[in-house]
């Protein structure tokens, strides 16, 4: 049964009006890179909860969320005017298996995410598990806008520490922006534009992680499917590793 931790707001950043990252205090959280729990806000119509992956590695001293602000929601409005200071309320222990013990082995890893879907990535940016597992790593994130590219100086520094063995590929659908493709990832994967862009194939010997947006989830998973990748289950491993909170 989930139990509740009282946290503490250290920092709250504004990537752009709708998009944003915050840092909690708590006392000693233990998890593994890809998890989620649930934040927690009591209001006077009664709790307000949602899941949300940490953005964090296991060993950091604060826990940290990306949040994109939903006009008509019930939490994340609330979470986005949070300052340093205010309570939060967390649920452990964490939860899910959207981690790298739940996929199999593979020539290669796609990390493919959507909006605020690369979140689980970037905490498995932090771990051993992630770079002595897989020789070649490419962290796919799509978005509607450049100022939505949230962490990529997290990521530069990734790819400073193991050169060569992380690619990013940014994706931007609305905005031009040097360096990114601009189609829809269902697309670039049936053209083959991402696998080229990427410098990695997409076979039956490669590991797919899916994060983000249900359609593009469902789309994306059809594209691979077509290919000749499966699904990823523990009775019948496979090529595809989906978390979908939706």
């Amino acid at each position: 049964m989930a139990q509740w931790l009282s946290g503490t707001i250290t920092a709250n950043h504004h990537w752009h009006a709708n998009l944003f990252s915050i840092k909690v205090q708590t006392p000693a959280f233990d998890f593994t890179a890809g998890q989620f729990v649930r934040l927690a806000i009591d209001t006077p119509d009664g709790r307000v909860q949602r899941a949300y992956s940490l953005v964090n590695s296991p060993g950091n001293h604060e826990l940290e969320f990306l949040v994109s602000t939903v006009a008509d929601g019930l939490l994340s409005p609330l979470l986005q005017q949070l300052k340093m200071g205010d309570k939060l309320d967390i649920s452990q222990p964490a939860s899910g298996f959207f981690i790298l013990d739940e996929v199999p082995d593979g020539d290669n890893l796609w990390l493919i995410s959507s909006g605020t879907g690369i979140g689980p990535y970037l905490s498995m940016l932090g771990t051993h598990t992630l770079w002595q597992r897989f020789k070649h790593i490419v962290l796919v994130h799509s978005v509607r806008t450049v100022a939505d590219l949230a962490y990529r100086e997290l990521i530069q520094q990734a790819r400073q520490q193991y050169p060569g063995q992380l690619h990013y590929q940014p994706i931007v659908t609305r905005e031009a922006h040097a360096g990114a493709l601009n189609k829809r990832l269902p697309q670039l994967i049936e053209t083959g534009e991402l696998q080229q862009a990427c410098g990695q194939t997409l076979t039956n010997r490669s590991q797919v992680m899916l994060c983000g947006n249900p359609e593009m989830i469902k789309d994306t998973k059809a594209v691979l499917q077509s290919i000749g990748l499966t699904k990823n289950l523990r009775r019948t491993p496979g090529n595809i590793t989906v978390e979908q909170y939706w």
